[in-house]
């Protein structure tokens, strides 16, 4: 808005008997308003906002006000969202009648303006006094479940009787037509949005966002395992990639004593392992023998005490005798060590923080299976040339927790990853570096301060041949190996063995097999490193392995940072010769109001951020193919 256009309007406002008065007289003579974007109408409504508040002395109280909000309050339900606030503001409705308010936006409700009824509940925060259910129904059937998060935003109560009656939905035995039929001939009404797939993602998301307690959803929670259930078993007796303890670890841990679960189990054991079979595994499992079918339990009757733990499911693991097909850590047992100490990680800690030293990194959690959260990391392994440190996290936060010296293990990581002198190699560093501050929020920048860092991820596409189909010669059934498996094959010659890459990491004791692979994880890339670094164009790479790897970006999802642009040494910790890449020079910056951006239905919560910073942000709609962002982008 040109100054001069602003001083006409404040003139005006001066020569006004009643500015509240003239602003709505001329509202309601004018459609102008009602479209989107800046209108006059906008303008004139911001600046008299601006007005008041630099003329406190206007009269805004009594008999003249009420009539005032009673008139524009009939007006709100057309008003554009960038309209709303300056009207409520200029005409305080928030001191208006609460009942008031509350018939009119009952009256919209029933006019079947659930949209606007809900925005103006929102915004005059009537919330408290209005039924959770009959707000959000209609917003959900028309796919609006933004909105209904923002409905409940602020009020963990009515959060919480959301996500019940979300999870009642979600009861198989509940009928969703019960819900649907009154809203038969509702406008943008959506019915193969509203379906309990549907409402179970939204139930997962919301927990998430409130950070609400998982027990209020026990139909939805209970599916969620159900699936995980099922996907545990596809590993094991399909897919055949789960040893039998890792495979058990998780089966107890999704089942514990869920009765519901409990009968599941059981009958997907009989159809994988037989009534005998069935038997040992519901006793291993404790399942109550009441509710063991009479096959299985007259099974369970003739087994013995000592054969509770012998090996029943034939699901052909790669056994010793296979070994040999894959990777094997070239270093002496005893030269792995599990620390659960902070006088053992201080040790190792003066070995790692050495100048020109080169550091594999990798990090392990729990699998989530699909549950509410990040992963929080259980266990970090640092691989040096001759020994692996394998440090126990959560055991050494609650420590360090408990001494007051919480920053022990940010000041660690700082030291590392900022060291440009210490070479950290990784692979997909991004996505250990995103559940590290998902562990410990002090971690959150340290992606920003990294130096000195090799993603491994970024070698993916550079490596010449390394494709899935040469990686399954001559292996049966196995699985094609993918990722980092795939690279050490390429490179090393033999795959990593992923069999326990789904384990439960925060179980104390780890397995033997657990510690051997999370060893065989971090050592592998300085192996990788050492012979990239040896032989570079043998595999397709530069002469110079920093000029081949430095400023390419990781393919892969999760791994989206550079590579610092810098010299890669050697693992003997000297550098390389090289031209030294200088930083290119950042764009210039802009202002909010000179950016236009279009985000799809997964972006929402980004747009409604870039919008609070004066950013033009179109959403698309949930229905929207994600094509569309381009063609209104190129519009």
């Amino acid at each position: 808005v040109s100054r001069q256009l602003k001083e006409e309007i404040r003139r005006g406002f001066a020569r006004l008997e009643d500015p509240l008065a003239g602003l709505l007289a001329m509202l309601e003579s004018s459609s102008d308003w009602k479209g989107k974007g800046h209108s006059l109408g906008y303008c004139i409504t911001t600046e008299l906002q601006l007005w008041i508040k630099e003329h406190p002395d206007v009269p805004q109280s009594g008999t003249k006000l009420k009539k005032l909000q009673a008139r524009v309050l009939g007006m709100l339900s057309q008003c554009p969202p960038n309209l709303l606030d300056p009207l409520i503001s200029i005409y305080q409705l928030h001191t208006a009648d609460r009942n008031y308010l509350l018939e009119h936006v009952s009256h919209l409700y029933l006019q079947g303006y659930y949209k606007e009824a809900a925005i103006l509940s929102i915004k005059l925060k009537l919330q408290p006094d209005q039924d959770v259910e009959k707000m959000c129904t209609p917003l959900l059937l028309q796919d609006k479940a933004n909105l209904v998060e923002d409905y409940v935003g602020e009020y963990p109560e009515l959060q919480r009787k959301l996500l019940q009656t979300l999870d009642t939905w979600c009861d198989p035995s509940f009928n969703i037509r019960d819900i649907t039929r009154p809203y038969q001939g509702l406008s943008r009404y959506k019915p193969e949005k509203f379906n309990r797939r549907v409402l179970s993602k939204l139930v997962f998301r919301l927990l998430e966002r409130f950070n609400a307690d998982p027990a209020l959803c026990p139909n939805v929670i209970n599916q969620r395992h159900l699936r995980t259930l099922n996907y545990l078993f596809y590993k094991r007796f399909v897919e055949k990639t789960m040893t039998e303890e890792n495979w058990a670890d998780h089966i107890q841990s999704t089942v514990g004593e869920n009765r519901w679960l409990q009968g599941h189990l059981v009958q997907s054991l009989l159809r994988h392992c037989g009534a005998r079979g069935a038997a040992r595994w519901a006793q291993r499992c404790r399942v109550p023998p009441e509710m063991l079918p009479r096959a299985v339990a007259e099974e369970l009757q003739q087994l013995h005490i000592q054969d509770r733990v012998e090996e029943v499911t034939k699901a052909d693991n790669y056994e010793d005798s296979k070994k040999k097909d894959y990777y094997q850590l070239p270093i002496p047992r005893e030269n792995i060590h599990f620390l659960q100490t902070w006088e053992e990680t201080l040790q190792c800690w003066e070995k790692v923080l050495q100048p020109g030293q080169v550091v594999g990194v990798d990090m392990e959690w729990k699998p989530s299976f699909g549950m509410v959260g990040k992963p929080r990391v259980a266990l970090l392994q640092l691989a040096l040339k001759d020994e692996v440190f394998l440090l126990d996290l959560p055991q050494l936060l609650e420590q360090a927790e408990a001494k007051g010296e919480k920053e022990k293990l940010p000041r660690f990581f700082q030291m590392l990853y900022s060291d440009a002198a210490i070479t950290k190699l990784g692979y997909g560093m991004s996505g250990d570096l995103s559940s590290l501050a998902a562990t410990c929020s002090a971690l959150k920048d340290t992606e920003k301060q990294m130096q000195g860092v090799v993603d491994l991820l970024a070698v993916d596409k550079q490596v010449d041949g390394l494709s899935p189909e040469h990686s399954h010669e001559e292996r049966g059934v196995r699985q094609p190996e993918k990722g980092l498996s795939l690279l050490v094959q390429h490179v090393l010659g033999k795959p990593l063995d992923k069999t326990e890459q789904l384990s439960n990491w925060e179980k104390r004791p780890l397995r033997e097999e657990q510690i051997l692979y999370a060893a065989s994880d971090a050592y592998c890339l300085l192996e990788i490193y050492e012979r990239l670094c040896k032989d570079p164009e043998s595999f397709g790479l530069g002469s110079d392995l920093t000029e081949s790897l430095v400023g390419k970006q990781s393919k892969k999802p999760r791994a989206k940072k550079q590579l610092n642009k810098q010299e890669a040494p050697s693992p003997s910790g000297q550098e390389r010769q090289g031209p030294r890449m200088e930083p290119s020079c950042p764009p210039a910056p802009i202002s909010p109001r000179e950016f236009s951006v279009v985000c799809d239905n997964m972006l929402q919560g980004l747009g409604r951020y870039l919008r609070c910073l004066g950013v033009d942000v179109r959403l698309l709609d949930n229905e929207d193919d994600h094509r569309k962002a381009a063609e209104v982008s190129a519009q």
